[in-house]
């Protein structure tokens, strides 16, 4: 790492969800093993329908795998107004989860004009978990971003750990981003001073864990994410006896006692969660928390709950200038992600 060579020392940094899009990148399910026979036709439809919401707001890339795979998915994807927005691109990967492998956008605006770079992370499959979904750590370098500056970060890290308010501050999990699975020769210092240079966190918010069923060792997007500069949505649980109350209220007294980038306190807006869902016998990673908000819509998880009208409300009033629009996740969830783990957005310079 040399001063000239970082994106932060270049004036890059990373921006928040929330800021103007060109583009939202997605990878279509097939791997049997996220998605079984009985779950994928239900999570292709939960696709159709992220796409087509999507679409009425920005481009959509889709990686599929090859050309039979291209054709199926033209075939059931929506032929109207948008379909211009929606493109396809012949790049084979080993999993949806594309805001864990791809790459992470980084802008900056200076005296020359505005500018726009990716950062591409080592991506380890959450912690040697699965050696058959490494290969997706190439993902970020095969894209069709050609033109874009590429700046590799030495060390391991999931876009579904992190959430930014792009002022500078960013929240994660000590669960994850400590975990010896990830970086074990790295301290938490050197840990910070990484998302600093790469992706211009000045202010890092270390909340404790995540949730029940969470392969991925405790990712932020299940548990707290910004809405706005200042203000933070924290998922909480009200059922004393479930497994996540005690880890969802620390995580919430934590927010409630932390501060911006600039010393400010945060406004904390806690989000409920829904009851425990459990598919084939398993506790799946079910959050409201995994919403994705692009330039048309918030696109919110559902999971078929009686919370999921509670949870749309709370997400309706904090985001005014744009449609709430709830999507079935339930089959999703199965894979152990929903909407914001399979999205990533490209910003807008």
């Amino acid at each position: 790492m040399t001063e000239k060579t970082t994106p932060f020392k270049l004036g890059y940094s990373m921006p928040a969800e929330w800021v103007r899009h060109d583009a939202t990148w997605i990878s279509w399910p097939k791997n049997p093993m996220s998605f079984p026979e009985d779950i994928l036709p239900e999570v292709e439809k939960t696709y159709v329908a992220m796409v087509s919401a999507l679409a009425e707001g920005e481009k959509v890339n889709i990686l599929v795998d090859d050309a039979a795979m291209q054709e199926r998915v033209r075939s059931i994807l929506p032929n109207g107004k948008n379909s211009d927005s929606i493109l396809i691109h012949l790049i084979k990967t080993a999993d949806v989860w594309f805001r864990d492998y791809g790459p992470i956008f980084v802008t900056h605006s200076g005296p020359k004009g505005a500018g726009m770079a990716f950062t591409h992370w080592e991506f380890n499959a959450w912690g040697n978990k699965y050696d058959d979904l490494k290969a997706d750590t190439e993902i970020p370098s095969l894209l069709p971003i050609k033109g874009m500056p590429e700046f590799k970060a030495p060390m391991v890290l999931e876009g579904g750990s992190i959430d930014v308010n792009g002022r500078g501050a960013l929240i994660t999990t000590e669960q994850c981003l400590l975990n010896k699975n990830r970086n074990p020769g790295l301290s938490r210092e050197q840990i910070e001073l990484n998302l600093r240079e790469y992706l211009g966190a000045t202010k890092v918010i270390w909340l404790k864990g995540g949730i029940e069923g969470d392969d991925t060792d405790g990712h932020i997007d299940d548990v707290a994410r910004f809405v706005s500069p200042d203000t933070v949505v924290c998922a909480v649980d009200e059922d004393k006896g479930d497994d996540n109350y005690g880890i969802l209220q620390e995580n919430y007294r934590t927010l409630r006692g932390a501060s911006d980038q600039d010393g400010k306190r945060l406004k904390v807006v806690p989000l409920p969660m829904p009851g425990p869902v459990i598919i084939h016998g398993q506790r799946l990673p079910a959050s409201y928390a995994n919403f994705y908000i692009s330039n048309a819509a918030v696109l919110v998880p559902t999971f078929q709950d009686e919370n999921d009208p509670k949870a749309l409300d709370i997400i309706r009033g904090l985001f005014p200038g744009r449609k709430v629009i709830g999507i079935n996740c339930r089959e999703l969830v199965y894979g152990f992600g929903t909407i914001h783990c399979a999205t990533q957005q490209q910003p807008g310079i």
